[in-house]
């Protein structure tokens, strides 16, 4: 699946912070949030809510979908392709712990959008040739659960080393070094604190607009 590359992708990562006993406040948050990425073109969506059951985050993700219906913004969910597909979401995002894209790819088809998260050149290489539509690389910088930070310079050898593949960064994002992130190649980053914040994503966005 192709990108529009005349602006840097934006791929908004839910909070994760939604569980059964805050489900209705926590997905108004994220319904709220999904509407921000509408109204700014935010060209990808990850429902990544790891708390829920299947039910819950099959309703969670039909919400989703029906406020990005029509619009630029596509929505993946985190390791679940099957509710993905039954919600009538763009795609999955996959992890180290999830089934591999090859298998994802022959199972569910040529249009279903795959990315995959990645930490270092092997995994990158071995998603792309799978058959992912982009990857995610990181943590750039430090972040909460994330690990030690590998660095802008891993991050320019991998673009470099994938050339034109969609390689996103992760780890620390925000309004504050995004350029220095996107200098150093990628097509674009993610985020989840900073673009979370409905002030941030729409600043970010509009910086975005005027400066490609």
């Amino acid at each position: 699946m192709s990108f529009d590359l005349a602006t840097p992708i934006v791929y908004l990562i839910t909070k994760g912070d939604a569980a059964a006993a805050n489900f209705e406040d926590a997905s108004r948050q994220i319904l709220d949030i999904a509407g921000v990425a509408v109204e700014e073109n935010v060209p990808l969506l990850q429902i990544r809510e790891k708390h829920l059951t299947a039910k819950l985050l099959f309703e969670l993700t039909s919400k989703v979908v029906k406020i990005t219906k029509g619009s630029a913004t596509r929505v993946l969910v985190n390791d679940r392709a099957d509710i993905a597909v039954a919600a009538g979401a763009d795609g999955v995002h996959l992890t180290s712990r999830s089934l591999s894209a090859k298998v994802i790819r022959k199972t569910f088809g040529s249009k279903f959008m795959i990315g995959v998260s990645t930490h270092n050149f092997d995994e990158a290489r071995s998603a792309a040739a799978g058959g992912a539509d982009l990857i995610v690389f990181g943590p750039v910088f430090e972040t909460p659960g994330k690990g030690a930070a590998i660095g802008l310079a891993d991050l320019r050898n991998v673009c470099e080393k994938l050339e034109a593949f969609p390689v996103l960064a992760l780890g620390g994002v925000d309004r504050e070094n995004y350029r220095s992130v996107l200098a150093a190649g990628p097509k674009g980053f993610a985020a989840i604190r900073s673009l979370n914040d409905p002030d941030e994503l729409r600043a970010i966005s509009a910086e975005l607009r005027n400066e490609n």
